[in-house]
């Protein structure tokens, strides 16, 4: 994996991420330049500085955005606004969820996703998916009327506009196939804006989208599908066990035992997605004791449950994952023996996409996933 700072897997996973996303190898240097000192001091201390250096390139862009804008080049525009969403979201991700300002910022994310929407991906529309009496926020990407769907949720710290930035709904686009990316309980918009928290019990969003997705008259109700990167490596295949509606199923990272990571995590064991770490893990399940905290992750596993899977299943994973042993790969898999098509694809390094969900080569493992999705929809 690139690592621009030493050491700092956290933030190198940051970089990475925003790099493989859209963003530009300049405009990233120069926004990290000024912070490889406060880099060095570890991946929670300078996360302020590292938001203010992003923010200003962020102001940037968009300087550049209204004023290409005002000259009708609404394309550059748009472009412009794409570009300065995935920065700023990438930046607000690292923060604290304590941290002064950081709602405002999430919400100016919002407000600049919508302007690149609006300017050059006029197919991508803001959604809401009504549950439990509130909504999941969500964007849905459409290929036409008819098409075959797929539901995409995001993990631990991710959000529905990471999901936009790293073009995977474009991809199944040109393969004929929609795409709802949703921030589900936990996550993103819902989480930060309405206050859903994560449960073990993931069935619950799936009948909620694919409830949805049914009321649509361009989708094919007949073939949705789910894939769940990173904690939706867990998310998805559990309610891909329950929802018997869905079509097939991908763990974009195969997290079949995210209770045991954070048990490994509080030995120091393994590496962490995030700075502030076990302030987001009790933020994002709604808890407030990390002493109990871990009986409860004891229940987040897929021992017991993959084997109620009765679609198509394709567990993606990357040889060199640091957050997700390789070893659960092959134990979804493994116990996966009721689906009719099991599927394990590893990443190797040699090959690149072999970090955690394959953001150092994120597009590698995206076609891959798009083009099975595309062959099991397509039948």
């Amino acid at each position: 994996m690139f690592e621009y700072f030493p050491g700092n897997y956290v933030w190198n996973l940051g970089v990475v991420a925003t790099l493989n996303s859209g963003g530009l190898v300049d405009e990233v240097d120069r926004a990290c330049r000024p912070i490889r000192e406060a880099a060095a001091q570890g991946e929670d201390a300078g996360t302020r500085e590292f938001l203010r250096a992003w923010t200003a390139l962020t102001d940037q862009l968009v300087g550049q955005a209204e004023e290409a804008e005002k000259a009708g080049h609404t394309r550059t525009a748009g472009q412009l606004y794409a570009r300065a969403t995935n920065y700023l979201c990438q930046a607000e991700r690292l923060q604290s969820p304590s941290a002064p300002g950081r709602l405002g910022t999430y919400r100016r994310v919002l407000e600049l996703q919508q302007k690149a929407f609006d300017l050059v991906s006029p197919t991508v529309t803001r959604v809401a998916v009504p549950f439990e009496g509130s909504t999941l926020p969500a964007y849905f990407s459409s290929a036409g009327p008819g098409a075959p769907v797929m539901v995409m949720w995001n993990g631990l710290d991710s959000t529905k506009e990471h999901m936009y930035s790293s073009g995977h709904w474009a991809e199944l686009a040109a393969r004929g196939i929609s795409c709802l990316m949703v921030d589900c309980p936990g996550s993103g918009e819902a989480l930060r804006l309405q206050g859903l928290t994560a449960r073990v019990e993931t069935e619950g969003w799936a009948t909620a989208c694919v409830d949805y997705l049914e009321t649509r008259g361009d989708v094919d109700p007949t073939r949705i599908g789910l894939v769940g990167w990173s904690l939706g490596g867990y998310y998805a295949p559990r309610a891909a066990a329950f929802e018997k509606r869905l079509a097939l199923v991908v763990a974009w990272g195969a997290n079949h035992d995210w209770g045991a990571v954070q048990r490994r995590r509080l030995e120091r064991e393994g590496e962490r997605p995030v700075p502030h770490y076990w302030e987001h893990v009790l933020w994002v399940w709604g808890h407030d004791d990390l002493e109990t905290f871990p009986a409860f992750a004891d229940a987040v596993h897929l021992d017991g449950v993959v084997e109620h899977i009765t679609v198509p299943f394709l567990i993606c994973h990357g040889e060199n994952d640091r957050q997700i042993p390789v070893s659960y790969a092959h134990r979804s898999y493994e116990q996966a023996v009721d689906s009719p098509s099991r599927h394990l694809r590893l990443f190797t390094a040699e090959e690149g996409a072999t970090e955690h969900i394959g953001l150092d080569h994120l597009p590698h493992t995206s076609t891959y996933i798009a083009d099975w999705v595309a062959d099991v929809l397509g039948q």
